[in-house]
């Protein structure tokens, strides 16, 4: 059974859609600490380390495959992690609508008995619809925003913002289920 290193509700509701089998255990790693000059790669660190750390505390290979992963989005070359206050969040909103940009995840998925764990991030592209300021203010108000990396959720109020992606839907929410099924060569039946 997969194991998700992760406390993102929104990464357990595609696994649940998806029919895959899987528990929840919440890696602690502390993310500050974890740093990259390039987000692609900086989400692949941090995914690693979520994996690496719930791995360990896994009682050989009885733990099954341990899937961690971290998502970040980059609009105009900034990287947005989730917003820290709902401020900040309306001020990129600001910023955001009617343009572009890439929502990054990294992926690692390790075994229990591989030696290495594989490793790969997928990039989605989104643009945004344009907004006024009751928009962006409803929005945040609703207090979506604040719990999502880029302040926005596709899934929910967020998608009626997004006017069109390019890539893979389910990226922009948590994971990239496509590349899951390779990875875990799952039936499609």
């Amino acid at each position: 059974m997969l194991l998700l290193a992760s406390a993102s509700p929104a990464r357990r509701r595609l696994l649940e859609q998806a029919a895959i089998p899987h528990r929840v255990a919440v890696s602690g790693v502390d993310e500050e600490a974890i740093h990259h000059p390039d987000p692609r790669r900086l989400v692949q660190l941090l995914a690693q380390a979520k994996a690496a750390a719930v791995r360990q505390r896994q009682p050989g290979a009885a733990g099954g495959p341990v899937l961690g992963c971290d998502s970040l989005f980059v609009f105009a070359g900034e990287v947005f992690g989730k917003p820290r206050s709902a401020a900040e969040a309306s001020e990129r909103w600001r910023r955001m609508a009617g343009g572009w940009g890439e929502l990054h995840t990294g992926h690692c998925l390790w075994s229990a008995t591989a030696a290495e764990p594989l490793i790969a991030t997928v990039t989605t592209k989104v643009a945004f619809a344009e907004l006024n300021d009751a928009q962006i203010d409803a929005y945040v108000a609703s207090g979506e925003p604040l719990t999502c990396a880029g302040g926005f959720a596709l899934e929910g109020r967020g998608g009626l913002l997004v006017e069109r992606i390019e890539g893979c839907y389910s990226n922009v929410i948590g994971l990239s289920l496509p590349l899951l099924r390779q990875w875990l060569a799952l039936p499609l039946s």
